[in-house]
């Protein structure tokens, strides 16, 4: 597993796919590590993919300090992990507190090529919150839950009752990957108050690379407002809605959501969309 320092931290991060291909570096969410994106990294044959544990989570370091934990920072590990990696340009997909470490990295550095957000928000005044019933829920576990109970009682609003009623073996499996990776309640409430003190508004209009927005329209973690707020504040964007579609709607429709990635991302790099891998001896 590859290492890189970064702030005096060790941040993890693994790299698939052809070398020489397109890059597309992924941002999980809060106290996820990087399993979450799996389901997309699978499915983009023909592109290099590149996701890390963001600090406090997973196989990365857990700082102690509660400074070391912003948004501002998960961007600076990202522009380690890329530049470890040799990273020239790169295709940036964030989801939820990742689409935010999505839009402050390319505010700050310029090895950007396109920006996919999913399910996140602008932050500031003009974010529309997380329910107050969602954030109880997320963070007020039971008392007597042990570990699994407790990852499922935190889970179960960023996804539809749909899914979960239908798929406990995926559900299962989640929840065994999240034992494995899920950041201490020290590191997921400094990665929390790093999501509430987020405000891109200032510097959205600056945003010069052309951004793929997706957001399902029954996301109860953060409400689809978000998405056309930033569509709004985005000098190129294109918005796409998931009808119902709950907040991990990437993991509930992997197929759809990578499909629209591949799209974006192809479009920009001047393809089809149906990217295949370079000769390894080229």
């Amino acid at each position: 597993m590859p290492r890189v320092r970064n702030d005096g931290f060790e941040i993890a991060y693994d790299v698939a796919g052809p070398p020489g291909a397109p890059v597309v570096a992924f941002c999980e969410g809060l106290g996820y590590g990087r399993w979450m994106w799996r389901f997309q990294r699978e499915r983009l044959d023909g592109y290099r993919t590149i996701a890390f544990d963001n600090r406090g989570t997973g196989e990365s370091e857990a700082p102690e300090e509660p400074d070391a934990y912003s948004i501002a920072a998960f961007a600076s590990d990202l522009e380690a992990v890329l530049d470890a990696e040799g990273v020239e340009s790169v295709h940036v997909v964030g989801a939820s507190m990742g689409g935010m470490t999505a839009q402050r990295y390319v505010h700050e550095y310029d090895r950007a090529e396109s920006l996919s957000l999913l399910c996140t928000s602008p932050g500031g005044e003009v974010a529309v919150p997380t329910p107050e019933a969602t954030q109880e829920r997320m963070f007020d576990v039971p008392e007597d839950a042990d570990e699994r109970e407790a990852i499922r009682f935190k889970m179960e609003p960023a996804m539809s009752e749909s899914f979960w009623a239908a798929n406990q073996d995926v559900i299962a499996d989640i929840v065994d990957w999240r034992l494995d990776s899920d950041a201490s309640e020290f590191a997921r409430n400094q990665q929390a108050a790093a999501v509430a003190a987020f405000d891109a508004t200032p510097w959205l209009a600056d945003v010069d690379v052309p951004v793929l927005v997706l957001h399902g329209t029954g996301d109860r973690v953060l409400p689809v407002a978000n998405a056309e707020r930033l569509h709004e504040r985005l000098p190129d964007s294109r918005l796409e809605l998931y009808e119902d579609g709950a907040h991990l709607f990437f993991v509930e429709d992997p197929e759809a959501v990578t499909a629209d990635v591949r799209e974006h991302v192809a479009a920009v790099e001047g393809d089809d969309g149906t990217t295949e891998a370079p000769d390894a001896d080229a």
